[in-house]
């Protein structure tokens, strides 16, 4: 079962937190070309695809700790401190996205949603530390520091 659960996991992290890594790291350089051609239809559409793509797939992203909640149940790793701090940082990034990322890109995405600059430069940040805080937790989840579980 471990390794069914360890499969399904691995699955969801790339298939769900991947497209949001990168759509939110697009998504400031596709408002800046918005903003430089605000009678582009085409920009416009590219933004919504764009958040649309977060937001779903951050849905679809629950899929990931639960799936590693039963992995790391069936390894018997529940208090390992590499884990710990892997949900911490999942967690921290969940609330990046969920409480910065996609209500900026919601504002940006407004009519009259001024400050496109601004907004661009503060979701370029916050994309980069989500997209760090996942690069850690996939380092911690393969190096797994202290793991004595030899998997």
């Amino acid at each position: 079962m471990t390794k069914l659960f360890l499969t399904l996991h691995v699955l969801a992290a790339i298939v769900a937190v991947g497209p949001v890594t990168v759509a939110a790291s697009m998504f400031p350089p596709a408002l800046r070309r918005a903003h430089r051609s605000p009678d582009d239809p085409g920009a416009r559409a590219t933004l919504a695809t764009l958040h649309r793509v977060c937001r779903v797939y951050a849905a679809l992203g629950i899929a990931v700790p639960v799936f590693g909640f039963a992995t790391a149940s069936s390894l018997g790793v529940l208090g390992s401190a590499w884990l710990i701090a892997s949900v911490v940082l999942t967690a921290a990034a969940a609330a990046i996205l969920a409480l910065a990322i996609l209500p900026a890109q919601e504002r940006a995405l407004a009519p009259g949603g001024g400050g496109a600059v601004a907004a661009a430069g503060r979701l370029s940040v916050l994309a980069g530390v989500f997209n760090l805080l996942w690069a850690t937790v996939t380092v911690l989840m393969i190096v797994r520091p202290g793991s004595t579980t030899g998997a």
